[in-house]
């Protein structure tokens, strides 16, 4: 009698204990639906002249896959690729010049981001230690902006404070080297550089040195130094541009500009060492590398999946699935970019859209990405952007 009273007691506590943990289950489910149907904003770098003034910015409606109308968001000359700090509120680019206060030598700059308007308010500027400034990016803890200099084959780390405004550099390198081919590797020209998701090593793609050289990084000095393997060298003549790892940093992706080439490599987690296990062709079978043709950008999917590169020239996104044991690839799709040239693009961090910037016909577009095949099917309608070169997605 005592336990089917106190049964009886605690009813009315289950009843609203229940009630909370349904209001709960239907908060959450309310977010995730918004979220997925929200959207992002989009930053787009580009080579500034007649039509283009600086960086531009859109939003993506993750539901639709269109693109609001691109606004200038930061009138700067050339900034051809761009990096957001993780944290989310503050935009860094290269300013590919060739010389910055009278020395030659490029420039980083910094943004703080307006993230309710998408516009950006210049911090200050760097120096990039080098002339021709054509990557960068931000270390693991956002305390970091590493900078490749194409045209003075070096390379720079300039501590980040934390309002996001840049310090004079901690760590610089230049490199010294040639490769084959007379007219682009008779000397260095350092085209990317980023850290692997352990944040302990710098991995460099040298374009002149047909080579990708790996430094120990430490993020809380700042600095670089040699490794051992200090680098993975390829196929001489193929040109090494930008590199992708999988999430876990078991695989690292080098995407050559000169040959057209994928080459995919082991990655050893304690040294940072690369075993290359594979090297593919990022043109259709049978497709020789024809004058014009080039390679640029190469990513990789959130879920690790699936492996991207453009061609320019050839004007198409190359899609591989990748191995989950092995890291080997496996050829899915080219699908046409509906523009001239493209150079840059972005995966959204959903994983749901990949959005391409044509440089030559001025145009950004939007393809669905199928999560189960990697696939890509054209989404929304291009917008116009003056020589887009990079995108940068900011949750």
């Amino acid at each position: 009698m005592q336990i089917a009273l106190s049964i009886v007691q605690r009813q009315p506590v289950l009843t609203a204990l229940l009630c909370l943990v349904g209001l709960a289950t239907w908060a959450q489910s309310t977010a995730s639906s918004q979220g997925a149907a929200g959207s992002t904003l989009v930053y787009f770098g580009t080579y500034t002249g007649p039509v283009s003034k600086g960086i531009y910015v859109s939003r993506l409606d993750l539901a639709s896959g269109a693109l609001s109308a691109p606004q200038l968001a930061a009138h700067t000359t050339s900034p051809s690729f761009l990096a957001a700090r993780p944290q989310g509120d503050v935009l860094y680019a290269v300013n590919e010049i060739d010389k910055f206060q009278g020395k030659p030598a490029g420039s980083v700059s910094a943004f703080t981001i307006d993230k309710k308007t998408g516009m950006l308010t210049l911090l200050n500027q760097q120096s990039s230690g080098g002339p021709g400034p054509a990557h960068l990016a931000v270390d693991r803890t956002g305390t970091n902006v590493l900078v490749a200099n194409y045209g003075g084959g070096s390379i720079e780390v300039l501590p980040v404070d934390r309002d996001g405004r840049l310090k004079t550099a901690t760590a610089f390198v230049q490199h010294k080297g040639s490769s084959v081919d007379p007219e682009r590797q008779k000397e260095p020209h350092a085209h990317y550089i980023n850290v692997d998701p352990s944040n302990h090593f710098a991995y460099v793609a040298d374009l002149g040195l047909d080579k990708i050289l790996i430094y120990r990084f430490d993020a809380a000095k700042g600095t670089l130094a040699p490794n051992e393997p200090a680098f993975a060298a390829v196929k001489p003549g193929s040109g090494p541009r930008h590199i992708a790892m999988d999430p876990k940093g078991r695989f690292a992706y080098l995407i050559n500009e000169m040959s057209c080439t994928l080459t995919a490599f082991n990655r050893n987690a304690g040294t940072g060492g690369l075993t290359e296990l594979q090297t593919v062709s990022t043109l259709p079978e049978g497709q020789s590398v024809a004058p014009g043709y080039s390679t640029a950008e190469v990513l990789v999917h959130p879920s690790g999946k699936f492996l991207y590169g453009s061609n320019r020239g050839h004007d198409s996104i190359v899609v591989f699935a990748i191995d989950q044991q092995s890291g080997r690839l496996t050829l899915v799709q080219h699908e046409p970019t509906q523009g001239s040239i493209p150079r840059g693009f972005g995966i959204d961090p959903s994983g749901a859209y990949l959005i391409v910037g044509n440089q030559k016909s001025d145009s950004v577009v939007v393809f669905r990405i199928d999560k189960s095949t990697g696939k890509l099917t054209p989404a929304g309608k291009p917008i116009t952007v003056g020589a887009p070169v990079s995108v940068e997605f900011v949750k």
